[in-house]
C-alpha cells in the first residue's frame, strides 16, 4: 500500500512538473511572437517614413532639419535591439514624426496633396497597430513573468530558462503627455 502511494506521489510530481515545464515553454514562446508582432508593424513603419520624407521634400526644402531628423530618428529605430533601446528609439521617431506633421500643417500644399495624406493615414494606422501589438506583448510577458515567479512554478523556471521578459514601457515625458483637444469651433484669433 506504501509503494502505491509513493508511486501516486512521484507520478503527482512529475505530471505537475510537465505540466509547468510546457506552460512555461508555452508563456515563453508567446512573448517572442508577440515581440515579433511588435518587430513586423515597426517595419512597416519605418518603410513608410521613406515615402512620406520623398513626398515631402520638395515642398519643405528650408525644412531640411526636420526632415533630417526624422531620418536620423528612424535609422536609430531601425538599429535598436532589445526591449528597452527599441522603446526608447521608438519614441524619439514618434516625436521626431510629430515635429514633421506639425510642420507640415503650415504648407497648404502638403495639406492637400493626397500623397501625403494617404502616407499620414497609413503611419496613423500602424500606430496603431503597434499599440495594440505592443499592449499584446506585455500581457503576454506580464503572464509568463508571473508564472515563472509563482510557487511553485518557480522551482522549474530555471530548468525551462525562463528569465524575466522586459515589459515596453514608455520612458518619454513628452509621449506621456496627455494630449490636449480643442472642439470649441471657434476661429484663431487674428494676430
Amino acid at each position: 500500500m506504501g509503494t502505491i502511494l509513493l508511486l501516486l506521489v512521484v507520478a503527482g510530481v512529475a505530471i505537475w512538473a510537465i505540466a509547468t515545464y510546457n506552460t512555461l515553454i508555452g508563456l515563453k514562446n508567446q512573448v517572442v511572437n508577440a515581440w515579433k508582432q511588435i518587430d513586423v508593424q515597426l517595419k512597416r513603419r519605418h518603410d513608410l517614413i521613406p515615402n512620406l520624407v520623398n513626398t515631402v521634400k520638395g515642398a519643405m526644402d528650408f525644412e531640411r532639419s526636420t526632415l533630417e531628423a526624422v531620418i536620423a530618428a528612424r535609422n536609430r529605430a531601425v538599429q535598436a535591439t532589445g526591449v528597452r533601446e527599441t522603446a526608447q528609439a521608438e519614441g524619439a521617431l514618434t516625436q521626431a514624426l510629430g515635429r514633421l506633421f506639425a510642420v507640415a500643417e503650415a504648407y497648404p500644399e502638403l495639406k492637400s496633396n493626397r500623397n501625403v495624406l494617404q502616407l499620414q493615414e497609413e503611419l496613423t494606422s500602424t500606430e496603431n497597430r503597434i499599440g495594440f501589438a505592443r499592449q499584446l506583448y506585455n500581457d503576454v510577458a506580464t503572464a509568463y513573468n508571473t508564472r515563472q515567479m509563482q510557487f511553485p512554478s518557480n522551482l522549474l523556471a530555471g530548468l525551462a530558462k525562463a528569465s524575466p521578459a522586459e515589459l515596453w514601457e514608455i520612458e518619454d515625458a513628452a509621449e506621456r503627455a496627455v494630449p490636449t483637444v480643442d472642439l470649441s469651433l471657434r476661429k484663431p484669433a487674428a494676430g
